[in-house]
């Protein structure tokens, strides 16, 4: 608009009008109706644009979106924080292995989607279900009894929009009956758990599962915090559970287990967490976690040797 209405100022000083004209006639001359209009229409076609030439600005690239996989059974005690913690995901996603108290009401109301899948395949498994469910650029993996630290949530959203990797490990602390644990084998450990979809799978174990991957992993700054064992009736349940998963899974393996193996393998893992782990360090909770480890490796070889027949029991 600007250079037709310039081009009309210029007419205007051509064409002014002689002194012998008269006035009205003159301002006509100078200035005919809808001269400006015509010619500032005829001067300001909208430009299209050259085909031959290509555009030198792009679209703004979408965000990377990030899923949240957790599986859970029976876990109201943490699960509130741990999802409260989880908001600046894009969609959570939690496999429900058949809670029976109030878990996927607590899913729900932070706005996770929950998935039942009460046939309990195992850890490894239940983990792939949740994963496959997600449809993100890149999934976290954690934990019900682990919380998202703040500074770890802000590392976790600079990594996916600027990624220096594919898979991401997180700096764990984890506590035993309230106190955090920061030796006994338990500290410091770096547990993989971001990465980007497609690049990482768990494996099929039954318990102790771990997550597959090729590329290096990375680190981030911030703590994973784990809540893993609230009180002693959670130690008992948990050496129950884990010392005849481990069986299943070495006897599903061929091996064999014995009274002499179980003592011996037993021991040995006391002695590996109390004093080759510092455990010492960590006062009563290190005594605590060793004697635990002792008792969960001791139970699952002599599991292993009960659950065999007669004939192959040493």
């Amino acid at each position: 608009m600007s250079r037709g209405y310039s081009d009309s100022a210029k007419n205007r000083s051509i064409i002014a009008a002689p002194p012998f004209i008269p006035r009205r006639t003159a301002a006509s001359l100078r200035d005919p109706p809808g001269l400006a209009a015509r010619y500032t229409r005829a001067h300001t076609k909208p430009i299209r644009p050259n085909p031959d030439v290509q555009s030198t600005t792009t679209a703004p690239s979408a965000a990377p979106t990030l899923g949240v996989a957790l599986i859970a059974h029976n876990a109201a005690a943490r699960l509130a924080q741990c999802l409260a913690a989880l908001s600046f995901a894009d969609e959570v996603v939690v496999v429900d292995g058949g809670s029976t108290d109030d878990t996927e009401a607590i899913a729900r109301a932070h706005g996770a989607r929950v998935i039942a899948a009460p046939d309990w395949p195992g850890f490894g498994t239940q983990k792939n279900r949740a994963v496959a469910a997600l449809s993100t650029d890149w999934i976290l993996s954690i934990d019900t009894d682990e919380v998202v630290s703040p500074e770890l949530a802000a590392s976790i959203l600079a990594a996916i929009r600027a990624p220096g990797a594919e898979v991401y490990a997180l700096d764990r602390l984890s506590s035993f009956c309230g106190q955090w644990v920061r030796h006994s084998g338990w500290y410091p450990d770096w547990v993989p758990r971001l990465f980007k979809r497609g690049v990482a799978r768990f494996s099929d174990d039954l318990v102790h599962e771990r997550l597959v991957f090729e590329t290096p992993a990375a680190r981030l700054d911030g703590k994973l915090m784990h809540y893993s064992y609230e009180d002693f009736e959670t130690v008992l349940r948990k050496l129950d559970a884990y010392s005849s998963a481990g069986a299943r899974q070495r006897r599903t393996a061929g091996q064999r287990g014995g009274f002499g193996k179980a003592l011996g393998r037993g021991a040995w893992a006391f002695v590996r967490t109390y004093l080759l782990r510092r455990g010492f360090l960590d006062g009563r909770a290190g005594f605590m976690i060793a004697v635990f480890n002792a008792e969960t490796v001791y139970y699952r070889f002599l599991k292993l040797d009960l659950a065999a027949p007669s004939d192959e029991r040493a």
